[in-house]
Order: structure tokens, then sequence, then C-alpha cells
């Protein structure tokens, strides 16, 4: 280590390992006795006054959500998923991740793509983006990607040094960095991107059967980029470009849509299926498990008034409906703490009494006060549990359902380091002309970054993943790959 100063926590503590989030083995789930895990988390959602730290630029609509398939109710007890022709209200937020409020809606980068769900049962939010896979794999990994992605502590400016350091020494990012920079990197327009889940979910029906499932969400408008020279002319000319595109789409009457399609994985398989069915940086073969259509999303009205609506709105995918369960993916279980942890920073204890994320459903719990407290606060209810006062239960059929858990509990890492097989298909899956595009694109995004390390580093991933991409790269930037890579 040299002279390097020790990595430690706020209170001056060692840390041991910040790669990796202590688990009840291999594979989870996270304990919530990782104190330098939450400690990271809920400082990061508190380091921005008042606009989210990401997804901070952004749309949204009103709409509905329509089961086309009767089946469905095969695999999942969720109500809202339960019978052909079934409707639901719901709303959408699509956003830009690294961006300040102000940014431009036209650049490269992925795109949120948040669901809010009205269901009987209560509000079931949907967070995911218009990518299957993401950067990284744990949640405790996070705060140090995103810090890469916004502005250099001494300079304010974004920083190519600090964004390319990072993934070329986090090689799990590779088949996400591959996916932004080919064609489906920058949208034409939230209206033709799909939407996908990302983490593996799991689903119980009425039998207690479980499954673990995919969601995926394609466009009814088609899979529509932008040209490079025509993006970054519109981020000059007209920065909100998506948000002025959705909006007057829906008023014109043009309701975008969205056909939803899972993959439905059985249970046992996650523990021989070729790829860690948890591991958010993979992707789960079409081949393999084939998607099912479930229903249609259609977005048919505006937001009467911006902020109140849309700045307000607060997803975290901790809001799951009974038959809909999370899984040990690591970057899901940080999340679940960490989204509703920043609305209680950005919005306040009581955000869920806000309009746009009341749910329709009934609400007893026995939180009350704090600021903001606008919905009766629970009258003369009893707020104590238990009680022999007529006060809101519990209903034990709403648990989840058990799950089974082993190992030592440990700061554990994933089993695959194959972070090169799946971009690697990718790049082969390309036209020659995709190829050539997506080349020049890294080659373009890496040519400012002022340590040859670094490139030669990120060069190295290229190559592994295929010879060609390697060589490719390397030569736009005047460069030669490695001889200990080859």
């Amino acid at each position: 280590m040299g002279n390097r100063k020790t990595l430690t926590t706020g209170a001056g503590i060692p840390v041991g390992d910040n790669q990796n989030s202590i688990t009840a083995g291999k594979r989870g789930p996270v304990l919530i006795q990782d104190f330098h895990l939450l400690e990271k988390l809920a400082h990061f959602n508190r380091e921005r006054i008042p606009e989210r730290v990401v997804h901070a630029k952004g749309t949204g609509a009103y709409g509905y959500f329509e089961v086309t398939n009767d089946e469905i109710s095969k695999y999942t007890k969720a109500d809202f998923l339960s019978e052909k022709g079934k409707r639901t209200e719901m709303f959408a937020r699509f956003s830009t991740v690294a961006g300040e409020l102000g940014s431009a809606d036209t650049v490269r980068d992925p795109r949120g793509f948040a669901l809010k769900f009205y269901t009987d049962e209560g509000n079931y939010d949907l967070v995911g983006n218009n990518t299957p896979i993401f950067f990284i794999r744990d949640a405790i990994k996070f705060p140090d990607f995103i810090h890469t992605q916004k502005r250099h502590p001494k300079t304010g400016l974004k920083d190519p040094n600090m964004v390319w350091d990072f993934w070329s020494l986090s090689p799990e990012s590779l088949h996400q960095i591959t996916y932004m920079h080919g064609d489906r990197g920058i949208p034409a327009t939230y209206r033709h991107m799909n939407g996908y889940g990302s983490h593996t979910f799991k689903w119980v029906n009425d039998q207690g059967e479980q499954f673990w499932v995919k969601y995926h969400f394609l466009s009814d408008q088609g899979v529509k980029g932008l040209d490079v020279d025509l993006a970054a002319k519109l981020a000059g000319e007209q920065p909100d470009y998506h948000r002025e595109d959705l909006f007057n789409a829906i008023e014109e009457g043009n309701y975008p849509s969205w056909t939803l399609y899972v993959q439905i994985i059985p249970y046992e398989d996650y523990k021989t299926y070729k790829w860690d069915l948890f591991d958010v940086t993979k992707t789960v073969s079409k081949k393999d498990y084939p998607r099912i259509e479930v229903g249609k999303m259609v977005l048919n009205r505006n937001p009467e008034n911006h902020f109140a609506e849309v700045e307000q709105s607060a997803f975290t995918p901790g809001n799951l409906v009974p038959g809909i369960e999370a899984s040990p993916d690591k970057m899901l279980q940080g999340r679940i703490f960490s989204y509703g942890d920043t609305h209680r920073y950005r919005l306040g204890v009581n955000h869920q009494q806000i309009p746009v994320n009341r749910p329709k459903a009934d609400v007893h719990n026995m939180q009350r006060d704090g600021y903001m407290t606008v919905n009766g606060n629970g009258g003369g209810e009893p707020n104590y549990e238990p009680n022999s006062l007529n006060g809101p239960i519990e209903d034990p059929t709403k648990k989840i359902t058990p799950f089974e858990v082993y190992g030592e509990a440990d700061s554990v890492a994933y089993d695959s380091d194959d972070h090169y097989t799946q971009p690697g298909d990718l790049y082969r899956l390309m036209s020659e002309d995709e190829r050539g595009r997506l080349v020049k694109n890294f080659a373009d995004h890496m040519r400012p970054v002022k340590s040859d390390e670094i490139k030669l580093r990120q060069i190295g991933h290229f190559y592994k993943a295929d010879p060609e991409w390697g060589e490719r790269v390397a030569e736009q930037l005047g460069l030669s790959v490695p001889a200990g890579v080859k």
C-alpha cells in the first residue's frame, strides 16, 4: 500500500472491505449490521439540496396498465395482475441519471424508467432504467460510481479522467457502458426507448409457488436513437427536448404505450443457471427463458403542475405488493433502503402523503407526526401495536414467502468474474456499421483522458471481450493493446 491513507468511516474506523456488502453467505441477503454500507448510502443521499442526487432531470405522466394475458395469475397473486382486462392507474417518470436539474436531455446516459402502480393493495413501484443491466452489482459501490459521473471536487467540472479511471478499475461495468455507447445510448425520445426492471424479482402465486422474474417494457413506438451530432445540437438549442416531446405527444392525443413482457425462471434454477440471476450486470438469455406478454402501459394524461407531481414524485423498490418480492440481488437490497431514505431527506418523512405518491388503498399504521402531516394523522386510533383497542393489526397471509439463506456473515464478492462474455456477445451481435459507431463513441469519450495508463487499462477490457474491439479502439486513440493482455 505504500504511503496511501487507510479508508475509514466517518468516525475514523478503518474499513476492511469497500467493495462487497456484508451478506448471509454468497447469496445474501445483505445484513443490516453492515454499518459502513448504511452510513455510506445515508450520507450519499444527503449530498445535494434539494434536487435528487441522481435522476434529477426528468419528466412524467399519468396513464394506466391493462393486463392482456389471463395466465399471469399462475405465477403471481399480485391483485393488479389477476385477470385479463384489469386496469390499474399509474404514474411514470423518465429521467437522465447523472445530470443536474438544468442539464440537457440529449446526453449519452442511461434513462430512468420509474413506474408507480396505484393498486388496490397499495402502491407498487418498479424503479428501472432503459437498459437491462447496470454499471455495478453491489450498492456499496454506488456512491463512488456516481461521484465519478458528477463534478470534480477541485474544478467543479465533469471529468472524463474520473469516469474512465473508475470504469477501467471496475470491469463489471463493461456490459453497461457497451450498451450505453451503442446506438441506443441516446434515445430519440422517451417514447422511443424500452424500459427494464433490470434486477431479478420474485413472484409468488396463491399456492406459495415461487418464480424469479425479469421485466421488459418494449416500446410500441419502436426503439430509435439520436445521431451524436444532432444530439449535441439539440443539447444547445433545446435542452428540454425529451420533456417537451412527451408533453406535446400526450397533449395532442398521441398517447405512447409499452407492452410488458416477463421472463419467468423456475425458482430452483438460480442454483444451476450459467449466469448468477442476482448479478445486475448480467442478462438472462431469452432463448433459455422466452418472454411472456403480460399487458400494456399507456400514458394519456400530463400533470397539472410539474413541481407538485413530477419533482415531488417518489419511487422506491421497497414498495412491493403481495405476490411480488425482492431477490438477494445486492444492488436491489441496497436500493430498498437508499430510495426511501433519500425521499425522507428530500421531501420529508411524510412524502407518501403528497398526492402523486398517495396510495388509493387505505393507510393505517403507527407512523405518525413529523413535518407536513396532512392526512388526519390517524385521528384517535391507537398509535401503538399490539393493542386491544380495535387498532389496525397485521395480516399473516401477507407475509413474504420464506427463502433459504446460508453461509457465514462476511463481505462476500459474487462468484463470477466473467465480465467479458456478455459484452463480447453484444459487440459481435452488432452490424459492422454499429460496431464502427460504438468504437468511435468510445474513442471520442476516452480521448480527453490524460492518463495513457487508464486508457490502456480500459482497452485491455475491450480486448478481453473481443480482440478486434480492443484493437480498433486502441488504433483510434493512437495506442497499442498492452502486450500483457494479448
